[in-house]
């Protein structure tokens, strides 16, 4: 099985860890590392002002706020320790082509991705791919987002299911790409014991990835092999989530705390 990885330049879990993870099943064909203009983050401020109006901005920029002044440098220091340990047992081989694109969907992309002739790749990216370059691989994208679909698609759906007391739900799932967001074929759900009182939302969606990887690659093996078809979500209801807010990490700490 042949397959490429989409991820972004400053995520060294994706770039480190999971390149060398897949390596270690498949034969790594390229890499894909974006790097983002800064208009980027400016269109995202202004999709989740027009998503959750000025009070609702005003909380995720506050949960921002806090998220660098409390949580940022121990979960850097989490990230640090991780991939130190995890790149030791998954090292990237020196040979692998890698691409550097402001875009995931810049036409050198499309051409790099169409000439790695991948059977599987893994977009580890926020930004919405196009068909013809989703379409690149023969079996398929997939991406490993973080909240259980259908019920948590979106941004940050680990801290929306404990947001909504949803711990059942805090998990991460295995779908393969289509045009619409994270609604294309699911083929997993994958999870751990998750901590809520000592773990931050990040490290949680990491975690659900992380504690799972074994599991995951015998699923795209499975896949790729005809042997592991997509889940049945009818029925089930569906949300698009956006940005953490302030008021939600209160009561996501507050429920924690009186669990424990």
């Amino acid at each position: 099985m042949r397959t490429t990885l989409i991820c972004h330049h400053d995520s060294p879990l994706d770039r480190l860890v999971l390149a060398g993870w897949l390596a270690s099943f498949s034969t790594l064909a390229g890499i894909v590392v974006i790097e983002e203009m800064g208009g980027r983050r400016r269109t995202r401020i202004v999709r989740e002002w027009e998503r959750s109006g000025l009070l609702g901005l005003a909380d995720v920029l506050a949960f921002r706020v806090f998220y660098r002044a409390a949580l940022a440098a121990g979960d850097a220091r989490w990230t640090d320790e991780t991939v130190e340990r995890l790149a030791a047992r998954y090292p990237v081989p020196p040979d692998v082509p890698v691409l550097v694109a402001s875009s995931p969907n810049a036409p050198e992309v499309f051409e790099f991705l169409r000439a790695r002739e991948a059977d599987v790749c893994i977009a580890r990216c926020k930004t919405l791919l196009k068909r013809d370059v989703y379409s690149c691989a023969r079996t398929g994208t997939f991406v490993m987002h973080p909240g259980i679909c259908p019920e948590y698609r979106n941004a940050h759906g680990c801290f929306w299911a404990l947001a909504n007391a949803d711990p059942g739900r805090v998990g991460m799932t295995l779908l393969k790409i289509d045009d619409g967001i994270d609604t294309g074929p699911v083929y997993g759900w994958f999870t751990y014991p998750f901590d809520a009182r000592r773990e931050s939302h990040i490290v949680i969606q990491a975690r659900v990835v992380l504690d799972n990887l074994d599991a995951i690659a015998e699923r795209l093996g499975e896949i790729h092999e005809g042997r592991a078809g997509p889940l049945d979500v009818s029925g089930r209801r569906s949300a698009v989530w956006g940005q953490p807010r302030m008021t939600r990490w209160i009561g996501i700490r507050a429920r924690a705390a009186r669990a424990s």
